[in-house]
């Protein structure tokens, strides 16, 4: 049952019997519709069945329980907040009409808070579908605010995993992460953050050298493993910047300075040609451990 408050509310948003200067959407102009809705501005129409409001919305089919006025002789006109576009394709959805490609969040945006405004399952389990597919899913960070907002495990794990080719620090991504409930914000951070720790953990454990200094196995010399280290202080710096690791294999320990001096260091005895490291078995080594790292949420 509704409160006091909550009727009241409703009553002042119920139509004006009004006769509106706007033009009819041509998709939306059957006489059979008993309902029209204006768009942001009163300028475009749409005339719908009353009976598919109220099936497909929640807050159409309270208004509608409301006492109603007497019939007039025009038409009940609906003003509603959203502009024409983001109406059209509301409309569309709850009509069973072709849904228009959409491939911006920001209209993804306006859809989604219609659609929990009138509280329509449809819409929402439409565009749940359509966040998932290309261009939207290149944008993981909106993604994630949607999932995160609205409840959607498997869609927040699949944007979580898909962050993880960028810097949460970088300053171009502070506004979308103030979005996030301190919940879903903490839950990313100690994804990117667990991932850089468990590889470091793993870069100081056998079969990879400590970093310290050993004898070589062929000549006793003393031998000093700094390019090692200098190479691991690079790969933890590159996990900060981009988590996946994907960069750390290539071109990383192919091309990075720190990895070229590793793999060319040998043992410092003139008469010693023995290199210091198995550069292809290292690469294999590291790639297992930044595959076995955990990738989501």
């Amino acid at each position: 049952m509704l409160a006091d408050t909550d009727v009241d509310a409703l009553k002042a948003d119920s139509p004006q019997r009004t006769i509106s200067f706007g033009s009819f959407h041509p998709s939306f102009l059957s006489p059979e519709g008993d309902a029209v809705l204006a768009a942001n501005g009163g300028k475009v129409l749409f005339r719908v069945h009353s009976f598919t409001l109220k099936t497909t919305s929640g807050w159409f089919k309270t208004m509608y329980s409301l006492p109603q006025k007497p019939l007039a002789l025009v038409e009940d006109v609906f003003y509603m907040d959203e502009d024409a576009d983001v109406l059209e394709s509301l409309l569309r959805m709850i009509c069973g009409l072709s849904i228009l490609p959409i491939d911006s969040y920001d209209m993804i945006d306006s859809l989604l808070d219609a659609a929990e405004k009138y509280d329509m399952p449809g819409p929402l389990s439409i565009l749940r579908l359509l966040v998932t597919t290309p261009p939207l899913l290149d944008q993981p960070f909106r993604l994630y605010i949607a999932a995160c907002r609205f409840g959607w495990e498997c869609e927040a794990k699949m944007s979580a995993t898909r962050t993880l080719t960028h810097n949460l620090y970088d300053p171009e991504l502070q506004l979308l992460l103030k979005r996030l409930p301190t919940t879903a914000l903490l839950n990313l951070f100690n994804l990117h953050h667990t991932r850089r720790e468990l590889l470091r953990t793993r870069l100081n454990e056998p079969p990879f050298l400590s970093g310290g200094t050993a004898t070589c196995i062929e000549c006793q010399s003393t031998i000093e493993y700094q390019t090692w280290r200098e190479l691991k202080y690079k790969i933890i710096l590159e996990m900060d910047a981009r988590p996946l690791g994907d960069t750390i294999l290539n071109p990383g320990l192919l091309q990075w300075p720190e990895s070229l001096a590793c793999w060319a260091a040998k043992c410092p005895n003139a008469h010693c040609t023995r290199l210091l490291y198995d550069k292809t078995e290292t690469i294999r080594v590291i790639k297992e451990c930044i595959d076995a790292l955990p990738n989501t949420i």
